[in-house]
């Protein structure tokens, strides 16, 4: 009787801890959700992520903590996320940059697979990239900037949040379709770029437009084109790259929320509700169309097309423009 009484408790204690896991998902999340920016403060990502965090934390019941992890065009932040512990506790801002440009600039050297090694929980927001000059440059419209670019090759300059970066690929990819040759000034991270650039150390920037919107608004910075399938309400005198005669340019970025993979299903469908709830307040709304960008929210699934399909667009990018980080 009393070893049976000891198998007994034995397998009691073996279903009890099975259990456990299913147990801390169903109360998740018990402890502050950490959400990896893998940009500086005061960028277009970085604003996305304080909404997210302000809104969707409301719904969790559980504050969300914005983390800046900056560097290398986004790829530190992300593989800090790729390498986290697979619980629902460490997020990510997911951008066109991390989850789509990278791959193809970084070839062979990046330290995170990005369809691998995440989880997608749902896309947040499409925005619009914007390419603006500081007010000394003598241009008012894009077809003007190209005549000086082409005119004086080389001599101007253009700010990024870094090489590799999206806005990198991007201008690059433009130049060649220009026929224009820029200087890129590589910066760690968007608002240290655009600082130089409000301050003229630079000639031009490439962003995201709600963080370079109230520069534009208060004049600090021209913008000449817009990167958008259409014109952005925020800026309706402002062409699309389309417009100008470079429809390859193709349409703007997006912001999303991914998650380790390996995070239980069961989290990830918790955390796509409360984000998706969060997104449905009027502020949230507010705020997000004043930036200039749109809800995009969806399912895992659609953002992992997303996914895949941006990996896809800068592969070919890459290859045509010739970028490569060494």
């Amino acid at each position: 009787m009393p070893r049976l009484r000891q198998l007994l408790h034995l397998l009691l204690g073996a279903l009890l801890f099975c259990g456990l896991p299913t147990f801390a998902q169903s109360n998740y999340p018990d402890q502050p959700v950490k959400l990896i920016v893998p940009f500086g403060p005061g960028g277009s990502t970085d604003l996305a992520a304080r909404l997210i965090a302000e809104y969707a934390g409301r719904e969790l019941g559980q504050q969300i903590i914005v983390e800046n992890r900056a560097g290398a065009g986004g790829s530190v932040g992300m593989e800090v996320v790729a390498k986290a512990k697979p619980d629902g506790y460490t997020l990510g801002m997911a951008t066109m940059s991390t989850h789509g440009a990278n791959s193809a600039v970084y070839a062979g050297k990046l330290k995170y697979d990005p369809i691998k090694d995440f989880a997608p929980i749902t896309n947040v927001a499409a925005t619009p990239s914007v390419f603006a000059v500081n007010p000394k440059v003598p241009a008012n419209t894009m077809q003007q900037f190209i005549a000086l670019a082409q005119a004086n090759p080389n001599k101007y300059t253009f700010a990024t949040p870094g090489t590799g970066s999206l806005g990198h690929a991007n201008v690059e990819y433009f130049a060649m379709l220009a026929k224009i040759r820029l200087l890129h000034v590589p910066y760690k991270g968007a608002g240290a770029a655009m600082n130089d650039a409000l301050a003229g150390q630079v000639d031009a920037i490439t962003d995201n437009l709600p963080s370079a919107l109230p520069q534009i608004k208060a004049g600090r910075l021209r913008a000449l084109a817009v990167l958008a399938e259409k014109r952005s309400p925020a800026l309706p005198d402002v062409p699309t790259y389309g417009e100008l005669g470079f429809p390859q340019m193709g349409g703007g970025g997006w912001f999303g929320i991914v998650a380790p993979a390996g995070t239980p299903p069961s989290i990830i469908a918790k955390l796509n509700k409360a984000i998706h709830q969060g997104m449905k307040n009027p502020e949230f709304i507010k705020k997000l169309e004043e930036s200039g960008a749109i809800a995009i929210p969806g399912t895992p699934a659609e953002f992992a097309k997303q996914i895949q399909q941006a990996i896809d667009r800068y592969q070919r990018i890459a290859k045509v423009a010739n970028i490569q980080v060494d």
